[in-house]
């Protein structure tokens, strides 16, 4: 048997050469691969390793020795343990091309795709402060103090912070006035191995068209108390601050206005964040906000992309490949709450739109009032059931277009079978993982389909996540 020539806690000196799929820099020493986190292509880093397998080994980052011409300082002060932005020490630029690569390879290696149009990127003109959904764990710190702030990479341990360079500038706000309701209050976090305590997460949502706020406590029980303080303390003032989100004057203002104030009951032992009950306190259940020309309701289980600036891009492109003429019928298959069925309604004949999540459905329908749209219909329940059911039922009616948005997983198979079957000339695929996309294509191709051309769109700067829009047909056509 060969003998491993790496040993757990050497010490090496090499060049970082190219990224990961998980963001780590790669390099190589002694005819092994070293995955090395907070590196990027170009260093010369000396590293300590901390895990060592068959053929490649995993490194801990002790000294970069010579910087390398793409890395930048971050604006994060916890950029490098927090798990959330995995790429804030490398330059704009080199991400989207990291982004484009790690596309393009997925779609060759896993999807088998070889002649297919890969189009420019759609850069972000703004990488910081774009998310309008923010999910805080909130917990204790080693010394028992209270923490509220994100988790470590690969880890439940809570990082406390008071700022994320990357959520909506009124988060730092909010969290500022909920940590001193929850310590006035003695209200005690959650505590995950114990299964104990209150308040497990923070969730906000902003409106960046309205300025409306949502904020949602979770919580291990059935009742929050002191809950008339709790809403008297986040209404009684409209919040102003300096922001440039979507602006190209960085001095602009933008007042901000709390609308939606509940908690969100979860009692499981799990580590998903929402249950499925929510118990309105003040205000609406829901915020609204706008793409494009559309309006939306937003409730706190219902999906709504995280970066509206780059979502109306997404959305311009997924009509772009659509080409309707106004005589389509249209299914549009993890619709959330209808974005992108009434995109499609305005130049479609007919768009049905499918969500598992009820409440999403309920916006999605209320949505389609809001925009005077009547030409789309709404079903609550599993794409995978609703759509072989329908096809099952109405053999004789033609989809002439299906849009895809599936969570990271992917689309079921039995999904991707029954739209084969339909002979479905054009699907337009929005994914959120690349992998995912390229399995789903493979097998799609298995049945008469190939890939024409995809755009990828960044919707999640100084991270490593990247969403992408194909356009599938059938070889026939």
């Amino acid at each position: 048997m060969k003998e491993i020539p790496i040993q757990k806690n050497e010490e090496y000196s090499l060049e970082i050469t190219d990224i990961g799929t998980d963001g780590a820099g790669i390099g190589h020493s002694n005819d092994f691969v070293f995955f090395v986190k907070d590196t990027v292509p170009g260093d010369i880093v000396k590293i300590k390793v901390i895990k060592v397998k068959k053929s490649f080994a995993y490194g801990k980052l002790i000294k970069i020795i010579k910087p390398s011409k793409d890395r930048v300082e971050p604006k994060c002060p916890i950029a490098r343990q927090c798990g959330g932005c995995q790429l804030q020490h490398l330059s704009y630029e080199k991400q989207l091309e990291y982004k484009q690569r790690k596309v393009k390879n997925c779609l060759e290696r896993i999807g088998g795709c070889r002649e297919f149009v890969l189009e420019p990127i759609l850069k972000m003109d703004e990488p910081y402060h774009y998310r309008n959904k923010a999910q805080f764990p909130v917990g204790k710190t080693k010394d028992g103090k209270l923490a509220i702030g994100f988790y470590a990479g690969h880890t439940h341990s809570i990082i406390d912070t008071k700022t994320c360079c990357i959520q909506a500038e009124i988060n730092e706000k909010v969290m500022e006035l909920i940590r001193n309701f929850l310590e006035t209050y003695q209200i005690p976090p959650y505590d995950e191995e114990s299964h104990t305590g209150l308040v497990r997460h923070i969730l906000t949502r902003a409106g960046f068209a309205t300025g409306e706020l949502m904020i949602c406590l979770v919580i291990n029980g059935d009742k929050l108390p002191y809950e008339k303080e709790f809403v008297e303390m986040l209404t009684k003032k409209e919040w102003k601050i300096s922001t440039n989100q979507g602006e190209k004057d960085s001095d602009s203002f933008k007042f901000w206005k709390v609308t939606s104030i509940s908690f969100n009951i979860n009692k499981e032992k799990t580590n998903v964040i929402m249950g499925q009950e929510c118990v309105f306190l003040w205000g609406k259940p829901y915020i609204t906000d706008k793409i494009g020309e559309n309006s939306y309701r937003i409730s706190p289980l219902s999906f709504y992309q995280v970066n509206p600036v780059q979502t109306k891009k997404l959305y311009d492109m997924v009509l772009e490949f659509a080409k309707l003429t106004g005589k389509e019928i249209v299914w549009d298959l993890y619709c959330g709450t209808g974005t992108i069925s009434l995109f499609l309604a305005h130049q479609a004949k007919k768009v049905y739109g499918v969500e598992v999540i009820l409440q999403a459905v309920e916006d999605a329908k209320e949505n389609a009032k809001i925009n005077g749209i009547e030409n789309a219909e709404f079903f609550c329940g599993r794409a995978e059931l609703v759509l072989p059911e329908w096809y099952k039922q109405y053999p004789q009616e033609k989809a002439d277009l299906v849009v895809l948005d599936p969570p990271r997983k992917g689309c079921d198979k039995k999904l991707l079978l029954t739209i084969a079957a339909m002979k479905v000339e054009k699907i337009v695929y929005v994914s959120c993982d690349p992998a995912t996309l390229a399995r789903d294509i493979k097998i799609l191709g298995e049945y008469g389909y190939c890939l024409k051309r995809v755009r990828t769109c960044d919707m999640f700067g100084n991270s490593i996540h990247v969403e992408s829009v194909a356009l599938i047909q059938r070889k026939e056509s």
